[in-house]
């Protein structure tokens, strides 16, 4: 009987420590265009992808046209992060009357678009402690 349970607690203790793994991520911008609000960043899933609040968030402030955000205990997974330059602080994206963005963005992978984005253009494994570089 007590080896039994001391098999059911070992058995316990390593699904236990492999599910609490997380990892940090950090997303780092380097060309701001000015310095004027902030810029929001949002750790997105493909359930919260261009859908509003991402599963963590930040609001960054700007220096000398650069940013830094880190998310710490990020469960492994497949997300995407996107970037707001919110230049007047409304926390939302200012669109031209045809619908094209007036503030500047940037999300992971940082592709070329004509058109809004995808899951499947930003997406990326999160496997260990990453450091990401975007481009707005």
């Amino acid at each position: 009987m007590k080896t039994l349970a001391l098999v059911i607690t070992m058995a316990l203790t390593t699904v236990l420590s492999y599910s609490q793994e997380t990892y940090t991520l950090t997303v780092s911008v380097d060309n701001v265009l000015n310095n004027n609000g902030h810029v929001l960043v949002g750790l997105h899933t493909e359930d919260t992808f261009m859908k509003g609040k991402g599963i963590k968030n930040a609001k960054a402030e700007i220096h000398e046209g650069k940013i830094s955000v880190t998310f710490k205990d990020v469960a492994p997974g497949i997300y995407a992060v996107m970037l707001l330059h919110d230049e007047n602080d409304n926390e939302r994206m200012d669109l031209e009357p045809n619908g094209m963005p007036m503030e500047s963005y940037g999300m992971s992978n940082n592709p070329m678009l004509y058109g809004p984005p995808t899951f499947a253009d930003a997406k990326f494994e999160l496997t260990e402690d990453t450091e990401m570089k975007i481009r707005f």
